[in-house]
């Protein structure tokens, strides 16, 4: 039981790790941008991974302090409409690079939960990383959505 709770706490390190360093991409990208609405999508990511951040500062301390998982309600993030109007993306190719840069940390958050999930057999656990799992893959799908037309014609589309 020992050797398993390391595994968890040092999983629950690595996870929180990657959540504050995906936050600050997020927030450094949003300064990278021209446009709203890249922009706006990029610092409701950031804080998204804030909040994951802080939900796995809550779990980790209260199963050190009496060994239980915590509910996570989740959080969906809310993209419509973030702004009327748009312009094209005036530095393109470094916001394609972040958007790469981007879609390579939701996929690895992703997998990482989805490990953890399967790990875990107390209920709440199991639920809090599958939804975790689920936010990441919901942040790479919108990711995905923007890339093509982005890529193509310098304009954000969400594909909302």
């Amino acid at each position: 039981m020992i050797d398993q709770d390391l595994q968890l706490y040092d999983a629950i390190r690595f996870a929180k790790e990657a959540e504050q360093k995906a936050a600050t991409f997020y927030a450094d990208g949003a300064t990278k941008t021209a446009n709203p609405k890249g922009k706006k999508l990029f610092e409701q990511l950031a804080d998204f991974e804030r909040y994951h951040y802080q939900k796995l500062t809550d779990l980790e301390n209260s199963l050190r302090a009496q060994g239980k998982f915590i509910g996570y309600e989740g959080r969906e993030l809310l993209l419509s409409p973030i702004l009327p109007f748009d312009r094209k993306e005036k530095n393109r190719m470094s916001v394609m690079d972040i958007i790469t840069t981007a879609m390579d940390l939701e996929t690895k958050a992703g997998e990482l939960y989805k490990n953890l999930a399967s790990q875990t057999s107390d209920p709440d656990g199991k639920a809090m990383f599958e939804r975790l799992t689920k936010e990441e893959q919901n942040h790479y799908r919108i990711l995905a959505n923007a890339y093509p037309k982005l890529n193509q014609f310098g304009e954000w589309d969400l594909g909302l």
